[in-house]
């Protein structure tokens, strides 16, 4: 329980804080809550923002479009300024990764939420 209440409100500090990813901290408190709160995970289900993101990810592994174009965004800048911080013999590791995790996002399914 005490790592989904965690995961929820790093999540939630994700909503206002650019850099810090929203939709992974919500499904992975989603997950501990499904392991050690029934009260909580019902609660998150039906809650009127947060229910459609779990849902969809657990019927159909489907993430939000919006959160998609985010994460991408987010992913560009971090290795551009990764490109510029590190030395050259590893410069360009983060991008390759970064690229990666974008193909390997952009082939599930999107949601509407």
């Amino acid at each position: 329980m005490i790592a989904g209440v965690l995961a929820l409100v790093t999540g939630v500090v994700g909503i206002v804080v650019p850099l810090l990813p929203t939709t992974p901290f919500i499904l992975l408190a989603a997950f501990c809550f499904s392991r050690g709160c029934e009260r909580c995970e019902r609660w998150m289900l039906e809650h009127a923002r947060l229910g459609p993101i779990v849902r969809d990810w657990r019927a159909r592994h489907a993430v939000p479009r919006r959160a998609k174009q985010l994460a991408t965004v987010m992913m560009a800048l971090g290795s551009a300024a990764a490109a510029f911080m590190l030395p050259p013999s590893v410069a360009r590791l983060p991008a390759l990764v970064c690229v990666g995790v974008a193909v390997w996002l952009w082939r599930l399914p999107s949601s509407a939420a």
